[in-house]
């Protein structure tokens, strides 16, 4: 590990212009009408990507545990036969609940009030542990920090299975068209999703281009299709009363917990219209909800239930069975397009989280490539791309249907809404300075709403469930052992360093052989002398003619203004310490940092600049303040983790790495 990782970053949000919609950060306050059009068409195939693609699955699975019919195959191959119609109350009921979800967790919870809750214009769980933690000031516990690393998890929990479900429910159709495909299924999903990772490395803007209008056909089309059938029983209109999704609870107490484990699918994708929010700003994500993706789900889920309640044995895929018989083949190929893209939204915000995980110190760092020279948020990590792939692939041929893999998707879903919440209530209590009792009114029912859903998965744990729980569990332990790890290792070497100040002076007093050039030092700590620069002196007995002791730093916002990024301080003539900042959505690169100090009148040039880095051999202790097996765990991490030298973006023909070994 080098010697100038900072333990303690600050947090990082969700939102990156992955998709080369750079910013937009904010209201629809200073866009154009068309500018403003493009932002709410581009969140289309961004932000509604994951949610809009519900519909193939969500209904039936809900209609399925609400009838006790889940057990066993369903949706995967295996018809679900009915003697008779199915209990009107049970259709109505679940499409009240599937409607009064999207109202209160999406359009209520995400849409009105956590867009309001921006670090400049950035949304994500991530963003809300920033926001946590500026609130609380001195009183940073670990408990938000925890909150963090749990919503962190959960996340990659989600972007492998979405990749799978999604795939899988839309390859799934093929098998209306023949029966011939039955046995191919697994294997065609699979074939798609590696494609789909292999193409990661070029980057997404060609492809992005297209998202948004893929996505606004595919939302005309779930319009369409359900207003086709919604013709078939008009009744279920009487859905839009809440009084039937909570009579159904009354009526069938034992089915309620299984049930809400299945509504929830329709909800999933929600905490993106949050996690975006920098791509296309707040205006343009609500707008495209409430005039177009909200009622085209809510007119399929009408048609669907419409269906289903005239035809029964539509149940084991109601969503194709809307489709008239010659063009199930075209949706099909539009749904699979619609996935991919869902899948695209996943996989690139698993590598923005990972970006900004590594930015607030929970994560070793690790290559990050940028695919595109104009927009900084493209980015692609080979190594967190090849274990999503590995992930997605053992998920696909382990549980084969998306019925069964269904069982493992709500728990990382609603367990990161649980997240969102509390950490929402942090913001709202001690950020904005409400009281605790308007703080409760508001942030109270939402907490309560996805404790229930997520009370409702647990039950799927021994099913499926597990999955995203041993996902969240391994890679928080993971996380909390790098900062612990991080923290006992900058503590122990802390005591044994030499105060800069000091060495300066002593060096002043007895100064070493003087070489031409500059020589930059990068330390976390600029207060001690870095151990890079000790070295140099001990062993290669000279001194630079300049000397600069460089510690890079994350700031608690996503990006961090020009003027504002470098900043200089003079020690003495030959000696200055240089503090350079980034927001946790930027990738450093200082180079390029130190050439701004031009401006300041500071000579930099790199043909004759040198960059010494410490690089940290560690060894473990029984005396460390951790387990053995926590130690070890540690530098194995640190061992994995990515040079400084790519890491920062320093020219390799200009670094000089100085060993040394450390006994935590």
């Amino acid at each position: 590990m080098m010697g100038h990782d900072n333990p303690n970053p600050p947090a990082a949000g969700a939102g990156d212009s992955r998709f080369g919609l750079e910013d937009g950060h904010g209201t629809q306050q200073g866009h154009s009408t068309a500018s403003y059009a493009a932002l709410a068409l581009g969140a289309l195939g961004v932000v509604y990507g994951d949610i809009g693609t519900s519909p193939l699955y969500a209904l039936r699975e809900t209609i399925l545990a609400a009838t006790g019919a889940a057990a066993g195959g369903h949706g995967g191959g295996a018809e679900v036969a009915f003697s008779g119609p199915l209990p009107r109350s049970v259709v109505i009921g679940v499409l009240s609940l599937i409607l009064w979800s999207l109202v209160v967790v999406v359009t209520l919870k995400y849409v009105v009030l956590l867009l309001r809750a921006d670090n400049n214009g950035e949304g994500g769980t991530l963003t809300l542990v920033a926001l946590a933690q500026r609130a609380l000031g001195r009183m940073r516990g670990g408990v938000v920090l925890f909150l963090g690393m749990a919503g962190a998890a959960l996340f990659y929990g989600d972007a492998v299975i979405t990749p799978a479900i999604s795939v899988l429910s839309a390859v799934e159709g093929l098998k209306l068209v023949t029966p011939y495909f039955d046995q191919y299924v697994v294997s065609i999903a699979s074939a798609i999703l590696i494609l789909l990772f292999l193409v990661q490395s070029r980057g997404t803007a060609s492809v992005a281009n297209f998202f948004g209008p893929v996505m606004f056909v595919w939302f005309l089309t779930l319009a369409g299709l359900g207003i086709y059938h919604i013709a078939d029983d008009l009744s279920v209109f009487a859905s839009v009363n809440p009084y039937h999704g909570l009579h159904f609870f009354f009526e069938h107490p034992g089915l309620s917990l299984a049930v809400l484990g299945s509504v929830c699918l329709a909800v999933t994708g929600a905490e993106a219209l949050y996690a975006d929010m920098g791509h296309f700003g707040r205006g343009p994500i609500r707008s495209a909800w409430l005039y177009l993706v909200f009622p085209a789900l809510w007119l399929n889920y009408l048609g669907q239930g419409a269906l289903i309640l005239s035809d029964p044995t539509a149940i084991d895929n109601p969503f194709y069975k809307l489709a008239p018989e010659g063009l199930i083949l075209p949706l099909v190929i539009m749904a699979t397009v619609a996935t991919i893209i869902a899948s695209q939204a996943v996989i690139t915000g698993a590598f923005s989280l990972t970006r900004q995980a590594i930015q607030l110190g929970l994560l070793p760092r690790l290559e990050i490539r940028h695919t595109s020279e104009h927009t900084s948020g493209q980015i692609y990590i080979p190594r967190i791309n090849m274990i999503l792939l590995i992930v997605v692939l053992i998920l696909v041929w382990s549980f084969r249907t998306s019925s069964n893999l269904s069982h493992a998707y709500g728990i990382s879903v609603f367990g990161a809404m649980v997240v969102d919440s509390l950490l929402a209530w942090i913001v709202i209590s001690k950020g904005w300075r409400w009281s605790t009792w308007a703080t409760a009114a508001v942030i109270g029912p939402f907490l309560i709403i996805d404790v229930a859903f997520f009370s409702a998965n647990m039950l799927k744990l021994l099913s499926g469930g597990y999955v995203p729980v041993m996902l969240a569990v391994m890679l928080v332990v993971l996380m909390a052992t790098w900062v612990r790890g991080t923290k006992i290792l900058f503590d122990k070497t802390r005591k044994t360093d030499v105060p800069l100040l000091e060495l300066v002076g002593m060096l002043a007093k007895s100064p070493p052989y003087r070489v031409k050039g500059m020589a930059v030092f990068l330390t976390s700590d600029p207060e001690t002398a870095p151990a890079s620069l000790l070295h140099n002196l001990k062993h290669n007995k000279v001194l630079h003619e300049r000397n600069v002791i460089l510690t890079v730093r994350s700031a608690d916002t996503p990006r961090v203004p020009e003027e504002e990024r470098v900043r200089l301080s003079r020690i003495t003539d030959d000696f200055w310490r240089v503090e350079m900042i980034y927001g946790y959505m930027e990738s450093p690169n200082v180079p390029k940092g130190l050439a701004m100090l031009r401006k300041q009148g500071f000579k930099f040039d790199i043909m004759s600049t040198s960059f010494f880095l410490s690089r940290r051999s560690i060894k473990a202790s029984p005396q460390s303040g951790m387990p053995m097996w926590q130690d070890k765990l540690y530098i194995s991490l640190t061992k994995s983790a990515t040079d400084a030298t790519s890491f920062f973006q320093i020219p390799t023909g200009r670094v000089v790495e100085v060993g040394t070994q450390v006994t935590v």
